[in-house]
């Protein structure tokens, strides 16, 4: 007995003595507000490759699902609340919104009986998540704090040092751009003011946060490459003490950065309930130094104590469909629109994308599908640029907003609607945005998706049109021998071999189907409203003013949507990367800001009627879901009102005096502007104009050339000014004699006249 005894008492006093490790007991590190560690010490980086791997909980390994057309399929997308990666279990990858990866079916049949039919019974079970799979869905659900967005100012970021101001605190914010000079106050980002292990970047989050990642990039310089290849986090509640985070028992290292634009995300072990949380590089890229951009995942905790409202944003009361829409999600939004107003709505395509993906546009007018005479056409683009995905969400919620409103008989609504012509492309670069999509919101970095599939920038695929019209006006030849307006597509860029997109070609015979005569551009990136020219004059210059003939009323209509947007009026705004645009009331012309030849905006101008602009909507390219309800408010008057400037100017048809019938392509001109428009193929126009009196002629070959004055006030109403042409005589002979018909007296006493005025004017010439 005494033998089994001893080796059984040691047992017990094995069990209850604490774990040595080192020599030194092991004990749980605490963390903040009391949170539980994690039992396992197995480490996030199963969900992402951009934390260090760490042994897995479960004997089998987790397998990987990679996204095809990505540049790091490893990356973790954040903007749809989904993963590309299934941590810690094989099989398919599921939504991070949804348990029904973490759900299990079990189906239990019963034995046949005789003269009854088999019953199945479902029965649930649920399955606890491993901690990969928790850190994941906890992820998903906190989104970016800010930095991004400048929903967190400045005075929020604090370093340990910075080598200068333009590399200070405030400058390490995701995607943030710098200047072309460096050394200014605008650099690309935060770096350390010393290179050792010591240095940190903290963010305050000014109330309790649950914190569940981080993404981090490096420099943006054309000049220096630097970015941090490792670091820890740290979380306070009064910046005084601070408790790492911690997998398991140990201080948890995460995998930075291997280049200085790829934004890799890490995601904690469990998330940590804290107010300040701080990042601080352990190494470096060896030729660089400490040097990053950062977003932090947080969720706000509600706080009973706290008496402050720190989020004045305004808050919209619109029940609209706020998230990100693929190309699947895209198409059903819109049939459900034009399903619940087929009176006012049409969805149809112009055109497919280089993968095959079709171009849909919304029509919105009283009579869809036809052209009224007398009503104006106007469009709205989105999504040129494939990564800009703002534009998108907007014009799919203006269609919902546009049909409710409808519906409820908002009388502002019902007057756009039923004296407007309304078409709205939310997707300009459908191949483009899913491949952005696919990464995230946050992930997809600064250009990846911008361009097609072939590698187009739609903004610089266009015609250049600008360049033979300025060396005609140089030669003198505008416009007696060489157009003002609808200048032809030189004929290189007609070839089927031509370097141009086919989402360029669609747009261009979108353009020569449609009337258009106001139009936006919608992108992202900034907050600024640029009008053409956006090609420099001087081909040499990056940035030169180059207005056009129209420069007044581009500036007014750029002035109506930026003084009308909640985010662009707001003063106390900082600037998103070093362009400081409120001096000039956020407004630019495009070639001052930087030259873009073969812009849509000048192409449209100059071989169209339309007058379109560029609007920059957010800092943010691709702004995270919950950051939509707010941009949506910022910019739904802004959309609304730049609409109404189709009643801005003057109207009216051109008509034969004798038959009363429209007449096609006839040309109005307007004294002292050197830019013409021509009528529609009813003989309808409208001719943008800011207020005033104007001396405006009609003329079209066959016809007698007309002038008559015509004033536009400040009413919300175009002024109505009207033509009657007559027929020239040689005309009249033309169609006589294509009849077969007999020349009239009085024809042929006109033509004999002419003929000796003719003769008369060359015998003095003589």
């Amino acid at each position: 007995m005494l033998r089994l005894s001893l080796p059984l008492l040691a047992i017990c006093l094995a069990a209850w003595a604490p774990s040595v490790v080192d020599g030194a007991p092991r004990t749980a590190a605490p963390t903040l507000l009391q949170r539980k560690p994690s039992k396992s010490p197995t480490a996030a980086s199963q969900v992402t490759a951009a934390l260090p791997r760490a042994p897995s909980a479960s004997p089998e390994p987790s397998r990987r699902k990679q996204v095809r057309g990505t540049a790091r399929p490893e990356l973790t997308s954040l903007a749809n609340l989904r993963t590309t990666v299934t941590p810690g279990r094989q099989g398919k990858e599921a939504p991070f919104a949804t348990t029904s990866q973490a759900q299990k079916t079990r189906v239990a049949t019963e034995k046949p009986v005789l003269g009854k039919k088999v019953v199945k019974k479902v029965v649930k079970k649920k399955v606890k998540l491993s901690p990969q799979e928790r850190a994941a869905k906890e992820a998903s659900e906190c989104p970016p704090l800010g930095l991004e967005s400048l929903r967190v100012k400045d005075f929020q970021l604090r370093a340990s040092s910075y080598k200068r101001m333009g590399l200070g605190p405030h400058r390490g914010r995701l995607n943030i751009q710098s200047g072309i000079n460096d050394g200014d106050f605008y650099d690309g980002g935060w770096c350390a003011g010393h290179d050792n292990k010591n240095q940190w970047l903290e963010v305050d989050a000014r109330q309790p946060t649950r914190f569940t990642g981080v993404i981090t990039q490096g420099l943006n310089s054309i000049w220096t490459y630097d970015w941090v290849t490792s670091y820890k986090i740290q979380f306070s509640n009064d910046t005084h003490s601070w408790q790492p985070c911690m997998n398991g028992s140990e201080e948890m290292v995460f995998s930075g950065n291997k280049d200085p634009e790829t934004p890799v995300l890490g995601l904690f072990p469990t998330s940590v309930v804290a107010r300040y949380i701080r990042i601080n590089p352990q190494t470096w890229f060896e030729n660089g130094t400490i040097c990053l951009r950062l977003e932090v995942l947080g969720c706000v905790v509600p706080d009973p104590n706290n008496i402050y409202s720190w989020d004045m944003a305004p808050v919209t009361t619109d029940k609209l469909d706020f998230r990100h829409h693929n190309y699947k999600d895209m198409r059903k939004l819109m049939k459900k629109v034009n399903d619940a107003c087929p009176n006012i709505t049409r969805v149809y395509s112009i055109g497919k994308s280089y993968l095959g993906l079709k171009m849909y546009v919304m029509e919105i007018s009283d009579n869809p599908g036809q052209h009224e005479v007398g009503e104006p056409e106007f469009r709205y683009v989105a999504g040129m640029h494939g990564n800009e995905a703002l534009g998108r969400e907007l014009l799919l919620n203006l269609m919902e907003y546009l049909c409710h409103e409808y519906k409820q008989g908002n009388p502002r609504i019902v007057r756009l609607v039923t004296e407007t012509r309304i078409h709205l492309l939310p997707s300009m670069n459908p191949d483009g945005y899913e491949t952005a999509y696919k990464l995230g919101s946050e992930l997809s970095g600064w250009a990846m998706g911008r361009w097609t599939y072939e590698g187009f920038d739609l903004n610089h695929n266009f015609a250049d049109l600008n360049t033979a019209l300025w060396d005609a006006e140089d030669n003198e030849m505008v416009p007696h021998k060489f157009p003002n307006h609808y200048i032809p597509i030189p004929e290189y860029y007609t070839f089927p071999n031509a370097t141009v997109a086919p989402e360029t070609r669609a747009v261009i015979n979108w353009m020569q189907r449609y009337p258009f005569m106001l139009s936006a551009n919608l992108h992202g990136g900034e907050l600024v409203v640029t009008y053409p020219f956006d090609m420099t004059r001087t081909y040499w210059k990056a940035q030169e003013l180059t207005p056009t003939a129209d420069d007044a009323v581009f500036r007014w209509l750029a002035t109506v949507y930026a003084t009308s947007n909640l985010a662009m009026v707001d003063d106390d705004r900082r600037l998103c990367h070093y362009d400081d645009f409120m001096r000039e009331g956020n407004i630019i012309n495009g070639a001052n800001w930087h030259t873009v030849p073969g812009s849509m905006n000048d192409f449209s101008y100059l071989h169209t009627n339309c007058f379109e602009i560029t609007i920059e909507l957010s800092c943010d390219k691709f702004p995270h879901e919950s950051e939509l309800p707010r941009e949506w408010e910022n910019n739904k008057e802004s959309l609304l009102v730049y609409m109404e400037q189709t009643r801005r100017g003057i109207k009216g048809i051109v008509r034969d005096k004798d038959t009363e019938q429209g007449i096609a392509d006839a040309i109005i001109s307007v004294d002292g502007i050197n830019h013409d428009i021509r009528t529609a193929f009813d003989g309808d126009y409208w001719r943008l104009l800011n207020p005033g009196e104007y001396e405006v002629t009609a003329a079209a070959e066959g016809y007698h050339s007309v002038t008559r004055s015509c004033r536009v006030s400040y009413e919300d109403n175009p002024t109505l000014c009207e033509f009657r042409l007559t027929k020239t005589p040689k005309q009249r002979l033309r169609e006589i004699l294509a009849k077969g018909g007999k020349v009239p007296k009085d024809l042929a006493l006109r033509l004999r006249q002419l003929r000796l005025h003719k003769l008369r004017s060359q015998k003095r010439a003589q």
